[in-house]
């Protein structure tokens, strides 16, 4: 099996696979990466036989994989490339329960991010272009590792007051918590498929996640996880009350929010406010903040950005306890690395020790 590329020439533009197998699609990419000075297209595949057969040809940076396609799906193309030679795949899914489902897949097979085709008639494709720019630089990296543990946390700058490995988390550590609070992005399904198929039943508090995605994609990512947990999961509803044993995931396109008082937390999901992102970390967090005070475990994991940091300092103000997941098992270093240079982070943990602690915890 090949192991990790290396780290694209940053002196270079970043080279790029187009494989769709349409036309009209396939142009319209090429336009869109070309027109900007530091990609570059370097090739194109109407299925994914051919996307595998150009990997090997040409190496690419990234490649923006379609999702159905004839000959091989998207979904056995990124299995098939990620087993011969790992490389960065974005997939393009329809806005639909069908691609939503497809395109969890093909994040379960080695695919890093993906974008939905509806970005290229409400931006022009600019956001697709920032997650290509985004993931290349880093070498893949399944957002799940497995053998051989990640390695330790990088040590964090001195000004940045996160535990050192020499202090252990204790046995009981969620000990006085009262919800687990859990924000991601780019690389968060798949780590927190992970996390959750290892959390017991008699799992201590309930679970909320913000995890960046639309709204048909939350819904199909929510049931896929019940699916596979010891614990009950779904989709954030209004009036949804906390409690052990439950996991919610915040409904994309929306905000979600804890209202009532911690003896009876209540979840309101609604599209108020101006935000970047929806669901967005840090709209979840403060509401967190405000209910709960310092009973909360809040996990920031691997994404783009800086979402979740400023709701992140309300919650330490508070004296709640921050986890952030440690370069190496992070797809996207963005909103770990925003949160510990913010010094608000306590742990900086790999994924498996995450998913360890977790298990510990019923």
């Amino acid at each position: 099996m090949a192991g990790s590329i290396p780290q694209a020439d940053r002196s270079q533009p970043i080279r790029a696979l187009v494989v769709d197998d349409s036309l009209f699609f396939r142009t319209r990419i090429t336009r869109i990466l070309n027109a900007d000075p530091e990609l570059q297209v370097v090739g194109h595949a109407a299925d994914g036989r051919e996307a595998v057969s150009q990997v090997r040809a040409l190496n690419p940076d990234i490649v923006t994989m379609d999702v159905e396609m004839p000959v091989m799906d998207g979904i056995s193309a990124v299995r098939e490339i990620m087993r011969l030679r790992p490389t960065r795949i974005i997939m393009l899914s329809a806005h639909t329960r069908a691609g939503a489902e497809a395109t969890l897949n093909a994040l379960d097979a080695g695919a890093a991010d993906f974008v939905t085709k509806t970005v290229f008639s409400t931006d022009g494709g600019m956001h697709l272009v920032a997650r290509i720019k985004e993931l290349v630089g880093r070498a893949p990296r399944r957002a799940t590792p497995v053998a051989p543990p990640a390695a330790p946390a990088k040590a964090p700058a001195p000004s940045t007051p996160v535990a050192a490995a020499a202090n252990p988390i204790p046995q009981r550590f969620l000990a006085g918590r009262q919800v687990l609070a859990i924000g991601a992005s780019t690389g968060g399904p798949a780590l927190i498929a992970n996390l959750l198929a290892a959390v017991p039943a008699d799992f201590p508090c309930p679970i909320l996640i913000a995890q960046h995605m639309p709204g048909t994609f939350t819904e199909c990512f929510a049931a896929r996880l019940d699916r596979a947990c010891a614990l009950s999961v779904q989709e954030a509803k209004p009036g949804d009350v906390l409690a052990p044993g439950k996991v919610f995931i915040a409904p994309g396109g929306r905000q979600t929010t804890v209202g009532g008082d911690a003896m009876r937390a209540v979840l309101t999901v609604s599209d108020a406010g101006d935000y970047l992102y929806k669901p967005s970390v840090d709209v979840m967090f403060t509401s967190v903040a405000a209910v709960f005070g310092g009973s909360v475990l809040a996990l920031i994991l691997t994404g783009m950005g800086s979402d979740g940091v400023e709701g992140g300092r309300l919650l330490k103000a508070r004296g709640a306890e921050i986890w952030a997941q440690d370069e190496a098992s992070s797809v996207v270093f963005g909103m770990p690395m925003v949160a510990i240079k913010a010094g608000i982070v306590d742990r900086v943990l790999s994924a498996e020790e995450l998913r360890a602690r977790l298990a510990s915890a019923g």
